[in-house]
């Protein structure tokens, strides 16, 4: 059934009725958001929400920041100080913040998966698109940095397995982090998707001032967000997909889904004529 979270109560009217044994909350992004849901459904029924690896004090990597965490980060590794990390000028009443959302459902014992990177079939996110638009004009090289950034994934459909050993078990109250057990870099990982795309270009390492915007991913970052999901493993007995199996699925997949994208690569070239004497 599908509804506003807006109305949940009446929502929760209808549903009822079937005697649910559990609930997944699948996108709550406030603390109000988590409030309509859990002010409604009473004790009793199992609950599994989906939070973010963002609520780790390592995800300020991808915004400048440092930080002393040893990594692969585990369930125990410190959350983020700061809230409402969206909250700019721009958007002065952005309210996500998924340690609202967790300290909401973890009053409940609901079983919490921090979820990393997610890509696969029927990604909106678009994950590859990045390298992928390139490949699909036909482009000979792609401007890149040095790509180190080691970013923890998960297959779509691994996290899906996650979510139905959590409703099937007797867990209540845990947190578990769902991704990967191996990690490319952003540049080991680009390469891995032209392979999947069958691309025979070349990567040319560039300044990265002047890479462009959506491949800025491929820049310098003073950490990692690598991820540690043992403790799903040995509780559940979760398991992923072979990487190299899952990343060709979610190719094939976009390539024969394209988004209405854009054509434009004038900032390529200029990436690619800035600092020759970078390319690789």
């Amino acid at each position: 059934m599908h509804g506003s979270r807006m109305e949940f109560r009446q929502l929760w009217g209808q549903l009822r009725d079937m005697s649910p044994d559990a609930l997944i909350d699948v996108a709550p992004y406030s603390r109000d958001d988590a409030q309509r849901v859990l002010h409604v459904v009473p004790d009793g029924i199992r609950l599994c929400v989906l939070s973010s690896m963002d609520v780790y004090s390592a995800s300020g990597a991808l915004r400048g920041k440092t930080t002393d965490d040893p990594v692969p980060l585990d369930e125990a590794a410190p959350l983020r100080d700061e809230r409402y990390m969206y909250r700019d000028a721009t958007n002065p009443l952005d309210d996500y913040e998924k340690l609202d959302v967790e300290e909401e459902y973890g009053q409940r014992a609901a079983t919490i998966l921090r979820l990393p990177m997610i890509y696969g079939p029927g990604d909106k996110a678009r994950r590859e698109e990045f390298i992928l638009r390139r490949c699909r004009a036909h482009r000979d090289s792609i401007p890149v940095g040095p790509g180190s950034l080691l970013w923890s994934r998960g297959y779509v459909g691994d996290v899906a397995a996650a979510v139905c050993l959590v409703i099937e078990s007797a867990v209540e109250g845990q947190v578990f982090n769902i991704c990967e057990a191996q990690t490319w870099s952003v540049l080991q990982w680009s390469r891995q998707i032209v392979a999947a795309a069958n691309w025979h270009g070349e990567f040319v390492r560039v300044h990265e001032d002047v890479l462009p915007a959506d491949l800025r991913l491929s820049a310098s970052f003073e950490g990692h967000l690598l991820f540690d999901a043992s403790k799903a493993r040995r509780m559940l007995g979760w398991t992923d997909t072979d990487p190299v199996t899952a990343l060709r699925a979610s190719v094939d997949w976009h390539l024969a889904h394209p988004p209405e994208a854009s054509a434009n690569f004038t900032d390529d070239d200029a990436a690619l004529a800035a600092d020759k004497s970078w390319s690789s």
